[in-house]
């Protein structure tokens, strides 16, 4: 797999001769089980054939069990130099009733030992969880802030079809996620954390200065990414593509000098939905003059109108010819994107 990885890296080096890399991820899964020696080996070759900038963030995604002191004194000599690391929640219960790999010990350890050797860590925290009470959430917050962390994902708890999860709301043993619940717990979320430094940038984003995910930021702004591997999703502006999720049939293709991807041409309606959902997400909101350049008067009127039932309930505001939600409208962000959207 590490040899595919780094063959369709060559394979694929034309795709981005004139940009330059400014952040590399290791995500999608547990990339956190490759030998250290793997993980450098890539960032080679990623180095062999792209222009990279002099200071990447360069990130790794990991589960609290696969973090060991040792594993963590590792990472800290190679070339990463930022830890996304999932955590969830500081609590025994939540984490099993989620069927999370690891235990609240490992959590706390693992973090305890990560701030020692690394200053720039994203942690992902769940709320929304059934029975979790307003308290006990807090408790999550502080637990979290009472490392320093710089940044949090949070989000809000979501139920997959054939989880362990699932089959237990279904058998009644636990009741179903409650969207009041949900929002009590982000509007707690987004007050405390901004008390203590934080930039609610992205709706499920918040970081302190100069810790905003590099990565992340670059998919809601639009910008180029070139995704390597099964499953990975890449963006040139103007289309889409994925490649193969079966591991065998990835690696096969690539050792025939093949690209085992499918690509979407967005239209000019799909590219104006996307900036709409990602732009209303963020602290950087939609800019009405990028509307009229790229998509002309018609989708800017269309705009106006469907965003002004939004600014009369003061969900919605224009400032700067800038489009944004309100921090009454936050929570609502993805439902308030949709009524805009343009559907043919």
């Amino acid at each position: 797999m590490v040899l595919a990885l780094a063959k369709e890296i060559k394979l694929r080096k034309s795709e981005f001769e004139t940009e330059t890399i400014e952040t590399i991820y290791f995500g999608g899964g547990t990339p956190s089980i490759l030998q250290i020696s793997d993980l450098i080996f890539l960032i080679d070759e990623v180095y062999k054939n792209f222009t990279v900038a002099e200071n990447p963030e360069i990130t790794l995604e990991a589960n609290p069990d696969d973090l060991s002191r040792e594993r963590i004194i590792e990472l800290s000599k190679s070339p990463i130099n930022r830890l996304s690391i999932g955590i969830q929640s500081f609590f025994e219960d939540d984490l099993k009733m989620m069927n999370r790999a690891h235990n609240s010990e490992e959590a706390n350890e693992c973090l305890e030992e990560a701030t020692k050797y690394f200053n720039n860590i994203s942690i992902d925290l769940i709320y929304g969880i059934p029975g979790m009470s307003n308290e006990k959430w807090k408790r999550n917050i502080d637990a979290a802030l009472n490392f320093g962390i710089p940044h949090i994902s949070s989000y809000a708890l979501t139920v997959e079809p054939k989880t362990v999860l699932s089959k237990l709301i279904q058998t009644g043993k636990i009741n179903n996620p409650s969207d009041e619940v949900a929002e009590a717990h982000f509007r707690i979320l987004v007050e405390t954390l901004e008390k203590k430094g934080f930039v609610h940038y992205e709706l499920s984003n918040f970081g302190k200065s100069s810790y905003f995910s590099k990565n992340n930021s670059a998919y809601w702004l639009g910008k180029k990414y070139l995704g390597i591997g099964p499953s990975a999703h890449s963006y040139d502006g103007i289309s889409r593509c994925w490649n193969v999720s079966n591991n065998a049939l990835y690696i096969n293709s690539i050792q025939e000098n093949k690209l085992p991807k499918e690509v979407e041409v967005l239209s000019k309606t799909d590219r104006y939905n996307e900036y709409i959902m990602t732009g209303l997400r963020t602290i950087w909101g939609v800019s009405l003059d990028r509307i009229e350049k790229e998509f002309g008067s018609k989708y800017l009127d269309y705009l106006h109108k469907q965003a002004q039932k939004f600014i009369n309930d003061d969900l919605l505001s224009i400032n700067e010819n800038v489009l944004k939600t309100t921090k009454k409208g936050k929570f609502l962000t993805d439902g308030i994107a949709s009524d805009l959207f343009w559907v043919n």
